[in-house]
């Protein structure tokens, strides 16, 4: 949330991150295909992430690890001590919907190795497991556009199984949050009380 800079405060980009954060909440408990975890950072004590636990009936799990890879390998390796297949989706995806995950699921306990949810600006909002490759999140040039791209080329080269879902926007810029602000869709109408500061 921090290239949110240029148009929100420290204040708002964190209002936003809560907002969105609650968002995906509201769907994934909705949709009730799993059990859910929120994974947080810096600290599961915070008032926040309490108050989610209460009210969406999750487990709260510490983030671990130097960089974003690190982190989604260590959430998915743990997750996956207790289940067959794992699906970790970012907050930062208004548009992500329950399909997407049904979708992701239905193709993992089809046999697919890999699901990965692809975001316009060559990112992903997703990633499905049945096992944890820590190769497939290493050496990624993380907040760049070329993370699909290299993260396909490591399942390739590991002769991994892939399933793409629908491409979708996610929210990390000050030019996405401009373009997602100006949309007239129910699930951005959480969005709407936040103004954009002027260049």
């Amino acid at each position: 949330m921090t290239r949110l800079h240029p148009v929100l405060d420290p204040d708002g980009c964190a209002e936003l991150h809560a907002r969105l954060v609650r968002l995906t909440l509201d769907k994934l408990a909705q949709a009730q295909l799993c059990p859910l975890e929120l994974w947080c950072s810096p600290d599961c004590e915070h008032e926040f992430f309490s108050a989610c636990r209460q009210d969406y009936s999750l487990s709260l799990h510490q983030q671990s690890g130097d960089d974003l890879g690190l982190r989604m390998h260590h959430a998915i390796s743990c997750s996956l001590k207790a289940c067959d297949a794992v699906v970790l989706v970012g907050t930062d995806c208004p548009s992500l919907s329950a399909t997407d995950i049904d979708a992701a699921l239905g193709a993992l306990l089809a046999g697919t190795d890999v699901v990965l949810g692809p975001a316009t600006d060559g990112g992903y909002y997703l990633v499905g497991m049945r096992s944890a490759r820590r190769r497939v999140f290493s050496d990624i040039p993380w907040g760049s556009g070329e993370v699909l791209a290299q993260t396909l080329e490591c399942l390739r080269e590991a002769g991994m199984s892939v399933h793409l879902l629908t491409r979708r926007d996610d929210l990390d810029t000050a030019e996405d949050y401009r373009r997602h602000v100006g949309r007239e869709t129910a699930d951005l109408d959480s969005l709407a009380g936040f103004s954009i500061k002027g260049d």
